[in-house]
């Protein structure tokens, strides 16, 4: 009886370390399974074989190996699933992704692991399921263009929440597109809803070769905004809104108390406001059910404007920039700015896409129609 007791014991401890030792974005699975089961047993085979694999691994170098393969094809197969269904979910691969990253935090493997070789194989399953190890332009196009979409995003208000810019990456990733005989290959990364990855760089270490060698044509990111298009002239510099990040993480910045972020350690450097380069004109020519708006509006610390050009901003502080005060505005201060430094001439900015209230595959269908043929229009701009 004693050591029945012992047992139970030693069993609730271990399941609350391995609890503990979950992510925010893991823990909310448990949530997700009842709410959402059809979108979280997609993935459901591949899942179990991939933790059968993790289970019976000897080495490091045989997690490396299957971490790599596995993660790839988590990518290959969310698109292939996209595009061949027609279902325009995005959701998919971002609760896979999740399981998947529990099965490593979850069963300690076979072999001698330490939390630095932990940590790289979690980032090598992010990597790879993101499409980063996927950007290889291979179709002898005229143009080359790379474009980010991200993970939906305050899941906390609705674990139903789908992004239209997640659906475009997976969407138009490996296509060729064309305009007037000129053609370009997409490619696509997926980027995560927090903080701390922004901090760290993602976004540098994702951009900076192609701004050091001039090696596409056009960079766009691209995230769930308002009712219309927006094209993001003006991103500002600090983060000013009380919305968590995936991570339930608040930077603390206001309206009042804008906070600037951070990037390996240090403070963001750069100017309060940047603009973006985007052959506008040819994108609003895009046909579609939504309106491509070019938006100057911004708000600074002394007033809410709509310069028409940077000078205009010179001394202000920067509260919101075209695109808020979030991590949609973050990314394009970020990939411009890092374009500026590295005296890059690539065009680069953000789209903002009309906002869905949960998972509208209908409407998220005419959203990815309408980018992809802004990309197109912008062809004979670049």
């Amino acid at each position: 009886m004693i050591k029945l007791v012992l047992s139970s014991s030693l069993l609730l401890m271990s399941f609350s370390t391995i609890s503990a030792s979950l992510t925010v974005e893991e823990l909310r699975i448990k949530k997700a399974n009842t709410a959402i089961p059809q979108v979280l047993s997609a993935f459901s085979d591949d899942i179990n074989q991939f933790e059968q694999n993790w289970k019976s691994l000897k080495s490091y170098k045989n997690a490396t190996d299957l971490i790599h393969d596995y993660s790839k094809l988590l990518w290959l197969d969310a698109k292939q699933r996209i595009s061949k269904t027609n279902n325009f979910d995005d959701r998919e691969l971002y609760w896979a992704r999740l399981q998947s990253s529990k099965v490593i935090r979850s069963h300690k493997p076979d072999f001698a692991i330490t939390d630095a070789e932990l940590t790289a194989l979690l980032t090598m399953l992010e990597n790879g399921s993101r499409g980063r190890t996927d950007l290889a332009y291979t179709k002898n196009t005229d143009k080359k263009i790379l474009l980010t979409g991200f993970d939906p995003f305050l899941l906390d208000r609705n674990i139903n929440q789908s992004n239209p810019s997640g659906v475009a990456a997976l969407l138009l990733d490996g296509q060729v597109i064309s305009y007037k005989g000129i053609t370009a290959e997409v490619n696509t990364v997926m980027v995560p809803v927090r903080y701390e990855d922004f901090d760290q760089g993602i976004i540098e270490q994702l951009l900076a070769p192609y701004y050091a060698l001039n090696n596409v044509d056009m960079i766009v990111t691209v995230s769930m905004g308002g009712k219309e298009f927006d094209l993001e002239r003006f991103p500002g510099k600090r983060r000013s809104v009380t919305a968590p990040d995936n991570a339930n993480i608040v930077y603390g910045g206001t309206a009042t108390d804008p906070k600037i972020s951070r990037l390996n350690d240090h403070p963001l450097p750069g100017n309060e406001f940047v603009e973006f380069s985007l052959p506008v004109k040819q994108m609003q020519q895009a046909k579609g059910p939504f309106k491509i708006n070019d938006n100057h509006k911004v708000i600074t610390l002394e007033k809410a404007l709509e310069p028409k050009s940077l000078a205009e901003l010179e001394g202000a502080i920067a509260v919101k920039g075209g695109g808020g005060g979030y991590l949609s505005n973050e990314i394009s201060y970020r990939s411009i700015r890092l374009r500026d430094e590295l005296n890059s001439d690539i065009p680069t900015g953000h789209i903002h896409t009309p906002r869905i209230a949960q998972f509208e595959p209908e409407t998220e269908a005419k959203i990815v129609k309408q980018i992809q043929a802004m990309l197109e229009q912008s062809l004979v701009a670049l």
